[in-house]
């Protein structure tokens, strides 16, 4: 396959303003899960020690933001978290999470961990891959925010953060990947006023790619999904890469939900649990006046 390469248009280069922030957004499984209509008691345990854990992350200085949201139709929970610094992150892995995650550990089990920042130190890849958390660290390559990097709207914004993973083969189809996903970033700017936010990632040591895309509410994602830029799009990135995980923060409709698996998105979605921001908000999630 042709590499394909084109010069980044000025909504797309300019630098992004997270400076030093991380965010970590990922998914926790109880290692029995409930039923149809009981959560196991593992399933309770995983919830209240991830509330316990959400406390700590609230009195802790370098904890932007933290939310614990429960998955929706599966035995879950996505949990975001968005650091001021890399020495923040260390910290809360070295005292929060270290104290919990023996009981966490007890009755759950972590999936996978998108980890986004402009750069990330190693300090910072090692802080979390010493908890045994499977994670994939991404540093920016391109991307816009919108009405000044103001957060939109929690109630009915949502929040989609995904991994694409170029398919194996004698040549890397990296650069096409990054390609096809700089044409959404370039279009959608201007034919999607409800994205208002959209950022890729490159992961260290992997061909691929972290997406984190932020929509104003249900139907600007509907529009993305079935006349926008994904629908555009997704054949061009299929042919290259593979989608590992979708996260999906928000208020997504029954109807997206199922539109979304007709386009094989390996999606978990979740309602908005228990959340914090701290006054001012964070360049990553957006500022809070």
């Amino acid at each position: 396959m042709t590499q394909r390469t084109e010069a980044l248009p000025p909504h797309l280069a300019e630098p992004s303003r997270i400076g030093q922030e991380i965010s970590i957004t990922g998914k926790w499984v109880p290692t029995k899960p409930g039923g149809l209509f009981r959560k196991s008691a593992e399933s309770r345990e995983m919830l209240q020690e991830w509330e316990d854990i959400h406390g700590g992350a609230r009195s802790d200085s370098g904890v932007l933001s933290t939310e614990i949201n429960h998955a929706v139709g599966e035995d879950a929970v996505l949990v975001h978290h968005v650091f001021k610094d890399a020495d923040a992150l260390v910290n809360y892995f070295s005292t929060t999470a270290t104290e919990h995650m023996g009981a966490l550990m007890a009755v759950a089990k972590p999936e996978l961990h998108l980890i986004r920042g402009v750069e990330l130190s190693a300090a910072a890849r090692e802080g979390v891959m010493a908890k045994n958390v499977p994670g994939a660290f991404g540093e920016f390559l391109f991307g816009y925010v919108k009405d000044d990097y103001r957060r939109p709207d929690p109630e009915t914004a949502i929040n989609v953060t995904a991994k694409w993973t170029c398919h194996p083969g004698q040549a890397s189809h990296l650069e096409d990947l990054k390609y096809w996903w700089q044409r959404v970033g370039t279009d959608a700017h201007s034919i999607e006023e409800g994205l208002l936010r959209f950022e890729a990632y490159q992961v260290v040591g992997e061909d691929a790619l972290i997406i984190h895309e932020t929509f104003e509410n249900s139907d600007e994602l509907k529009f993305h999904l079935t006349k926008g830029t994904a629908e555009r799009y997704k054949k061009d990135i299929d042919a290259v890469a593979a989608p590992e995980a979708y996260f999906f923060r928000g208020p997504v409709s029954w109807t997206i939900r199922t539109y979304s698996k007709f386009m094989h998105l390996p999606a978990t979605y979740s309602s908005r649990g228990s959340n914090f921001t701290r006054p001012g908000g964070s360049m990553s999630d957006g500022t809070v006046a």
